[in-house]
Order: C-alpha cells, then structure tokens, then sequence
C-alpha cells in the first residue's frame, strides 16, 4: 500500500487548512457528539433514579446539552487554529448579563433542585408553607402548585419555599387533633372532663391508641380552659375535629355546664337621691 500518496493527499493545502486538519476536526465532532450522547443518556438515567420532576428534568437536560455542544464547539475550533479566548470572553459577558437578567428565576430554579433533592414533599401531599396549606399538584422549574382545600390554585416561588418552613401534614399515616375550649368555674372538673370524655368516646374516628386525653390547660381570668387531644387517620382529621366541634357543645349544654366567651357586666353604682 502507498502511503506516501495518502500523506501527500492530507497535507493539501486549502487556503489555510489541510486535508489531514479537517479530517481531524471532523473526527473531532463526531468523538465529541459521541461523548455528548453518552453523557445525556447518563443525565437521563440519573434523573429517573432520583425522580426528579420532568419539566424539571428537560430543562436541565437542555442546558447540559447546550454546555457540552458550547464545549464540543470550541474544541473543533481549536483544533482548526480558530482563537477561542475572544469568543470565550465575549460568552463570559454575555452569559453573566442573562444571569442578571433572570436572577429571580435561576433562584427559583435553584429552588426547585433543593426540594427535588431534599424531597420535604410529594405530589399529592398537603403541605403548609409561607402561610399556604394545600395538595401539591405539580413541583416544577420555577414554581409549585399547591390546591387549597377551597379549590384554589396557587403557584409558590420555589425559592420561596426554599427559604421557609414547610410542614408535610401527609407524611405521617396518623394526626393528632387538638382542641381547646373555656368553662365556667362553677362547674366541677370531674364533671366537665366525663361530658368531654363520653363526646370523644363515641367518636368512631378517633383512634383508642394513643389514648385520647382531656385535660385542664390553665386557669383564665374568668374561666378553666381544657384541651381535648385525639388521634385519627391523617385523611379523617377535618372531618374529626368538626364533628367534635359540633358535638361538645351539645354535650356540655346536656349536662348543664356553661362554655364562657368574652362578656362585659355593667354596674351601675349610685344614690337612691341619683335615682330619683
């Protein structure tokens, strides 16, 4: 085999470059196009391992597409003797200017990542967060979605819920309901905490372990405060605390104890000669 008429093929000179150094670029972009699949179907593969959201997953799968196409790009320029520190310059200016630009968002994309890797919460668990309590019906790039109870859709900065309090009320198979109410010093507390204690009794939601407790909770100014607390399947706790919402007054009317709420007594104070 000639190989002297091969040599003499790749270094043929076309303008600047030769056979050999465009052959060399083009293997260049076929080995970095190669890696940039490899590296995707990775990506991909760690996404499903971890579950992320997909609108999520397709937007960081595009920008770790568009980095490694950028880098494939300056390596077959390098390779052509293409200077690439002006075009990288211009591309640091350029990348820093969209990042001022869409700082909010990239914090809220950032967001997003932290609750996907920290998971505090699931589609389709009630959560409460900055003051807003409902079902979480989408996690996505910038925000989450959360319906309320009352059927409302409420769209949360993710980063907002990064930097606050989230409390995951589906997390746990049981919940606790806790109620307080105030009663009338006159009535005796054995008394009133039996009338409290057969209310709860008869509940059929409420679970027997852990038992249920009444209990005095502090002595008022004008009236004994008591606490009721009861477990329930965590999808029974409205329905639980409403019933026995309902259901104490009766009960404490039936057996002749007053609730007390906030009154004003008037005393007029005077002479009979006043009052005439």
């Amino acid at each position: 085999m000639d190989f002297s008429a091969f040599s003499d093929f790749l270094s043929i000179d076309f303008g600047s470059l030769t056979v050999g150094e465009v052959l060399r670029a083009v293997i260049l972009a076929v080995v970095c196009l190669i890696v940039t699949f490899i590296l995707l179907r990775v990506t991909d593969h760690a996404f499903r391992k971890i579950e992320f959201q997909q609108s999520l997953h397709g937007f960081i799968r595009a920008i770790v597409k568009s980095l490694l196409l950028l880098i494939s790009v300056m390596v077959v320029a390098s390779s052509l003797g293409i200077e690439v520190t002006s075009l990288l310059a211009v591309l640091s200016v350029a990348g820093l200017a969209v990042s001022l630009a869409i700082q909010n968002m990239l914090s809220n994309v950032a967001g997003g990542l932290q609750i996907l890797s920290a998971k505090p919460y699931h589609v389709g668990e009630f959560i409460e967060a900055g003051g807003i309590s409902g079902t979480v019906t989408e996690i996505g790039v910038i925000y989450t979605k959360v319906r309320t109870v009352d059927n409302k859709l409420i769209y949360i900065p993710n980063s907002d819920i990064a930097d606050t309090k989230v409390i995951n009320y589906s997390s746990q198979e049981n919940r606790r309901v806790d109620l307080e109410l105030s009663v009338s010093y006159d009535a005796p507390i054995t008394q009133v905490k039996q009338a409290l204690q057969s209310v709860v009794a008869q509940h059929p939601k409420v679970l027997p372990s852990p038992e249920p407790m009444v209990r005095v909770n502090a002595y008022q100014d004008s009236a004994v405060q008591y606490v009721v607390q009861v477990w329930c399947a965590n999808a029974d706790y409205l329905s639980v605390k409403y019933d026995l919402l309902e259901q104490i007054k009766p009960a404490l009317d039936a057996a002749d104890i007053e609730m007390t709420y906030n009154h004003l007594n008037v005393h007029l104070i005077g002479t009979q000669a006043d009052a005439e």
